[in-house]
């Protein structure tokens, strides 16, 4: 699917935006998927659906909905274009042993959708593990400015991870965000990319999406993937994790299996 420039241009700026990803019928496809899925907040008793961006209280409106595998809730998307492409690319990006490793769904709803502030996605993961990942986030509708299309900083995935905090300062939000005042974004480049289009970004690439100002959702679909994973080398601590005390954690808890 790629050319060697894209390819080349990947690695050095540890981010690609692709005008074309998917085909429109797809888009179409994948869009029933997942409206279904959010109208009944698929994955909610088992922690896989709740607010990225809010402390997931069950009588308010959640400010950015999240599902976590939404393919575990709709298996048919195991068996999708989509799936296939990414499986291409990750192969094209990082060698033939890279693999797809999971899926999720962000939904910014219209007029109300907070910003998903600077962030690395490397700062979710385990400190004690080397990664060689990226991750595929596929627009289903067009995606701009104004409705929250993805922002890089070229380059940003040659660095370590920075210091995070939950978003806000406040322990009861699953989300990340990058500590005020840590990192300079004033190189920041914004993708906007046509429905079925992708961006593609490394595990360390910093990356930001503005808020949602238009009349509809902003729906993304993102796959991630990447070579397998080897101990770090160095010790490394992610304290910010620890500091998150959120509802999404407590049902995920309680839906594990006793001895699981």
């Amino acid at each position: 699917m790629l050319t060697t420039d894209d390819v080349a241009r990947f690695h050095d700026q540890g981010f690609l935006a692709l005008e074309s990803f998917i085909s429109a019928e797809e888009v179409e496809r994948m869009r029933t998927i997942y409206d279904r899925l959010f109208a009944v907040r698929a994955g909610r008793s088992a922690g896989d659906q709740f607010d990225l961006a809010g402390a997931d209280d069950e009588a308010r409106e959640a400010n950015l909905p999240q599902i976590l595998n939404p393919s575990r809730y709709a298996p048919e998307l195991l068996r999708s274009t989509t799936l296939a492409r990414a499986q291409e690319v990750l192969a094209e990006l990082l060698g033939p042993d890279a693999t797809v490793g999971g899926d999720h769904a962000i939904n910014k709803p219209p007029r109300n959708g907070v910003e998903t502030p600077w962030h690395q996605d490397e700062a979710y993961w385990n400190p004690a593990v080397s990664y060689h990942s990226l991750s595929i986030w596929i627009p289903l509708q067009e995606a701009t400015v104004e409705n929250g299309c993805m922002h890089f900083v070229p380059g940003s995935h040659r660095g370590e991870v920075v210091p995070h905090r939950p978003i806000g300062g406040d322990p009861r939000v699953h989300g990340l965000e990058v500590e005020p005042g840590v990192v300079d974004v004033s190189a920041a480049v914004a993708c906007p990319i046509p429905a079925g289009g992708a961006t593609i970004h490394a595990g360390r690439t910093l990356h930001y999406t503005s808020p949602n100002r238009t009349a509809d959702h902003r729906r993304a679909y993102i796959i991630s993937g990447g070579a397998p994973e080897e101990k770090a080398t160095e010790p490394r601590e992610f304290p910010w994790q620890a500091a998150r005390h959120t509802a999404r954690a407590e049902r995920a808890n309680a839906a594990r299996p006793a001895g699981g």
